[in-house]
């Protein structure tokens, strides 16, 4: 079995990889990564020389790229991590989040179809459903983006559709709640708070820190992604969430306190423009395919922090001088 996998040198994309790698010596595996600021191939250096791995750097909007891909390759299945995926960028500049997010999804869903690939997993994201106060949003809830980035996922979902309604081709779409765990870009809360507190910075905090998120470890969503791929039906949407609740300052505290740091070292900042208040999502439907979540949130965040502080020399390639920019422009510091 062979599989297209775009977006692999990202976090959820390559922590996937490791996994997949790790559960299936039979398997093999082409990485398709255009290498943003955030795919990483240090991601992969546990991978890279196995011969069932392979890496190819490309964009999924060239067209010609993907066919020649696909023809060469020849894969069996594909799963699309490929995107655009930092709310806070898709603010500050929405178009690359229209062409990567939509127009490279249309081109794989074309060329899926073109050579009759047997399953296209595609990732999504809790955030195409909105926010809600209370109760856990279902896959046949109504679609209700808030932002750029989560408005251009729930285009995509909806292009990923089209293409099982018309042309059969057989699609699943996954929405997952927030991921954490290794190789995570620090733009991102868990490790840019890590990261901040071991460099002895604030953490900013956006608004009052009220805003509910749910987490998952990112193996557990790996695991669901393989349930997904596996077991799931054509045509169908699977919630992978974790169940694991927090407002943005508990998450703050949490982390400060692992660290032996107190909430002095907190800084609120002006609040994100849009800002979802709440995700949570029912997971009822993926558990009959076999699958929930292993880790609880307080032995995964553990681990999730001592492995950014075994690997600070990961972190520090990754805080450059483009990164402290836009910290700079999205925070005024």
């Amino acid at each position: 079995m062979k599989l297209l996998i775009t977006g692999g040198a990202g976090f959820i994309g390559s922590n996937f990889i490791h996994y997949i790698l790790g559960k299936y010596p039979h398997y093999k595996i082409v990485n398709l990564d255009k290498l943003t600021y955030c795919g990483n191939l240090d991601n992969l250096k546990k991978v890279e020389n196995d011969p069932r791995y392979k890496f190819i750097k490309g964009d999924i909007c060239d067209k010609e790229k993907v066919d020649e891909i696909f023809e060469e390759e020849k894969p069996d299945l594909v799963v699309n991590f490929a995107a655009e995926t930092h709310v806070d960028r898709s603010i500050l500049n929405p178009d690359i989040f229209t062409k990567t997010n939509i127009l490279g999804t249309h081109i794989l869903l074309e060329t899926a179809r073109k050579f009759k690939i047997k399953r296209f997993l595609h990732i999504s994201t809790d955030e195409t459903y909105g926010s809600l106060k209370s109760g856990k949003f279902k896959e046949d809830d109504i679609l209700a983006p808030n932002s750029p980035y989560s408005a251009s996922k729930a285009s995509a979902d909806l292009l990923v559709r089209s293409y099982y309604k018309t042309f059969s081709l057989p699609v699943i779409i996954t929405r997952s709640s927030n991921n954490y765990g290794p190789y995570q870009f620090p733009e991102k809360v868990i490790p840019l708070f890590i990261s901040n507190i071991l460099e002895n910075k604030k953490i900013p905090l956006y608004g009052t820190g009220k805003n509910i998120r749910d987490w998952i470890y990112v193996l557990d969503n790996c695991e669901g992604l393989d349930a997904v791929l596996h077991n799931g039906e054509a045509g169908e949407i699977y919630n992978i969430g974790g169940g694991n609740e927090k407002t943005n300052l508990e998450l703050a505290k949490i982390i400060l306190s692992e660290l032996g740091k107190d909430e002095s070292q907190i800084e609120y900042v002006d609040d994100r423009l849009g800002h979802d208040f709440r995700y949570a999502l029912d997971i009822e439907k993926v558990k009959k395919i076999g699958w929930q979540p292993r880790h609880s949130f307080e032995e995964a965040i553990k681990k999730t922090i001592r492995w950014y502080l075994e690997n600070k020399d990961w972190l520090k390639k990754l805080k450059t001088k483009e990164f402290d920019k836009y910290y700079e422009k999205q925070y005024g510091r």
